[in-house]
């Protein structure tokens, strides 16, 4: 399907979507460029609708869609993106979802009239309990977090809100957390329209690096597990196969975060910039603050994917208790 996403069908995205989504949010602090030894700016996605860049890429998956019920797999964000966009658009919507995510993500989705179905995905692949829920109702749609043209394109949106405000050589980088690859795949189809001078790097947590290992390897590489990290957005085990080929040939690099440097970013945006995020969302400058030599004195984008966190998983970050 990545044959779909030509500049006719893009453009026309960026046109059709403006109305539907809010326009992400650009903060820059001195605080926090003297932290980051760069010029920061955060592209922040935690006042998007549902919390999180998701909505951009569901709404555009299931706004033309005709079957009335929407199965998806989730750890809370595009499952409320979703259901939020199942509301919105009259269709029902089951979220299948590990067992220990958020809780507040998963009353998010309930209160927004989806149905929650969780799994110990520890004995379990979400993939398998799909398969099982779609041959019990073959008239149901599978919405893909990340793995679908017109995700991709959803979330080319936001790329081309970031370039469209830094044009086309304001800025030197571009960092993006990396999970399923549905948001870095959307930021480099709108680099490669506005931009094509600036680099997008990818962010992804050390635990969970098979976009790391793919891109060193030159194959796509499926880790044996979900990956247990904090960075509970990129627990998934592979790149989507639309979005492989184009990190494959847009992207030249990723920075693998441990989990303290992920969880070091999320205080430095609270203390730096006042800002609450999740810790997926963090990624971008953990990846500053793990690799700072590469970006000093540079003008970075950082783009803040979400700020959908649980009060307590939050909490201990902050002080250091996790």
């Amino acid at each position: 399907m990545q044959e779909m996403l030509t500049e006719e069908y893009i453009r026309k995205v960026w046109e059709e979507m403006g109305a539907h989504v809010k326009q992400t949010t650009f903060q820059s602090t001195r605080l926090l460029d003297e932290a980051l030894g760069a010029e920061v700016t955060l592209a922040s996605e935690t006042l998007q609708i549902t919390g999180s860049f998701k909505f951009r890429a569901a709404y555009n998956l299931l706004r033309e869609l005709d079957t009335e019920n929407v199965i998806t797999m989730s750890s809370g964000n595009f499952g409320q993106a979703v259901a939020y966009a199942c509301m919105l658009l009259r269709k029902n919507c089951t979220v299948i979802m590990p067992a220990n995510s958020s809780k507040s993500k998963q009353a998010n989705i309930l209160s927004y009239g989806g149905k929650v179905l969780l799994i110990d995905t520890s004995t379990r692949s979400r993939k398998s309990y799909v398969s099982e829920i779609l041959a019990e109702h073959p008239d149901a749609f599978y919405a893909s977090p990340y793995d679908h043209y017109r995700v991709v394109a959803g979330n080319s949106t936001l790329g081309k809100e970031i370039f469209e405000h830094f044009g086309p050589d304001g800025i030197d980088y571009v960092l993006c957390p990396v999970g399923g690859g549905g948001l870095i795949a959307g930021i480099i189809v709108a680099r490669d329209l506005l931009a094509p001078n600036v680099e997008v790097i990818g962010a992804e947590p050390l635990l969970g690096n098979d976009a790391a290992l793919s891109l060193r390897s030159g194959e796509l590489v499926t880790l044996p597990a979900e990956p247990n990290t904090i960075a509970d957005g990129t627990r998934t085990a592979s790149l989507g196969d639309i979005n492989w080929e184009i990190v494959r040939k847009g992207l030249r690099r990723i920075i693998e975060v441990p989990e303290d440097k992920i969880a070091e970013g999320l205080r430095t945006l609270y203390a730096k910039a006042n800002l609450k995020v999740e810790p997926t969302a963090a990624l971008s400058v953990g990846a500053m603050l793990t690799q700072p030599a590469e970006f000093a004195g540079k003008r970075v984008c950082c783009i803040v994917s979400g700020g959908n966190v649980d009060t307590d998983v939050y909490v201990k970050v902050l002080t250091g208790e996790s």
